[in-house]
């Protein structure tokens, strides 16, 4: 089959434009040749991140590659077959210690639509980071992310087995794919609100300072009045941290946001910035918001049935992803809005 040229530097030019690019490869067996990796970043060519991904994909189409290296600005993908369901534990590569971590969530929702079109039973466990700043955390892939792709039909179950806050850090989750069929999103309107989850996750710290976060929540709350469901969870841990997720599911939209803390910053502050972003999402007309979307095109990109859906935010990252499935796919995927502000993308085959 030709090859797909792709330029790395290419609208947000980082991690989403590797994955996806990665993604499309192995499920449609292009080969795939991406230069400039990551080229107007600060942090250029193949991450950890990218190459823990790299191999899963590497083993489950029995893949020939080139450049896939730490630190190349290219690299080749060329995938023998289609992808087969995996069993196995994906590690930082080897000569990683000291550099920064895969983040697990990330490295499983990339994975998770491929592997749930295998058409057999895959079981993953993936080491390193599960909280972080800027980045998908784990109660946020288990709650608003697997709500998501469970209402598309793509069945997951994911477990933390040990917490990593940061991106040194080496956390481990597990996570087991059902063979699955796509369904569309048809989420136009939200409909009735069901649930307003707030999870706290904290690793060797008091548990007076989530009992800080939890009371200082309920009275930023009050103003909306919303009937909060509130969690705590001390973690089995290997570094310090907190990490708070709000998200809401309604009858036809899923959306939220999360707060990491650091070293210094007080847990009031750690709410207000997650509380805040979460208001902007339930005051809005969204269906999904930005991050969600980014999360879930592909797998919309994959399903029988259409999609049409509502995002808060019309990011760099999304749109950039939308650009490579079109690279490799006959697909009409229309975007109504313009980037940084809400918008509407529909997805038809």
């Amino acid at each position: 089959m030709s090859l797909v040229v792709l330029d790395g530097t290419y609208g947000e030019g980082g991690g989403s434009l590797i994955r996806t690019a990665l993604a499309m490869s192995a499920i449609t067996q292009q080969p795939v040749r991406v230069s400039s990796v990551r080229g107007n970043l600060k942090a250029q060519g193949l991450q950890p991140e990218d190459l823990t991904i790299l191999n899963a994909f590497k083993q489950s189409t029995h893949a020939e590659t080139a450049g896939a290296e730490f630190g190349s600005t290219e690299f080749s993908f060329l995938p023998s077959r289609a992808p087969i369901a995996q069993n196995s534990s994906l590690k930082v590569p080897e000569g990683m210690d000291g550099l920064s971590h895969a983040n697990c969530n990330i490295v499983l929702n990339t994975l998770l639509p491929v592997l749930a079109r295998t058409g057999a039973y895959s079981e993953l466990s993936v080491e390193g980071e599960t909280y972080g700043h800027g980045a998908l955390g784990f109660d946020s892939f288990c709650g608003p992310t697997l709500t998501v792709y469970r209402r598309m039909g793509i069945y997951a179950v994911a477990d933390q087995l040990e917490a990593g806050f940061g991106r040194h850090s080496r956390g481990q989750v597990h996570c087991e794919v059902e063979p699955s069929a796509f369904n569309g999103l048809e989420w136009n309107t939200r409909g009735e609100l069901r649930r307003v989850n707030a999870i706290f996750a904290i690793g060797d710290l008091p548990e007076s300072i989530a009992q800080r976060g939890v009371g200082y929540l309920k009275r930023l709350n009050q103003g909306l009045g919303l009937d909060l469901e509130i969690e705590v969870l001390n973690l089995k841990y290997k570094t310090q941290g907190l990490n708070l997720t709000i998200w809401a599911e309604f009858e036809s939209g899923v959306g939220g946001t999360q707060s990491s803390g650091a070293r210094g910053l007080r847990v009031e502050t750690v709410v207000q910035t997650a509380f805040e972003e979460f208001k902007k999402f339930y005051q809005s007309e969204a269906t999904l918001d930005e991050f969600l979307a980014d999360q879930v095109i592909l797998a919309a990109a994959l399903a029988e049935s259409p999609s049409s859906f509502r995002v808060s935010r019309l990011s760099a990252r999304l749109l950039t992803s939308i650009w490579v499935i079109k690279q490799f796919l006959p697909i009409h995927i229309t975007v109504k809005g313009k980037q940084d502000q809400a918008g509407l993308v529909t997805v038809k085959r």
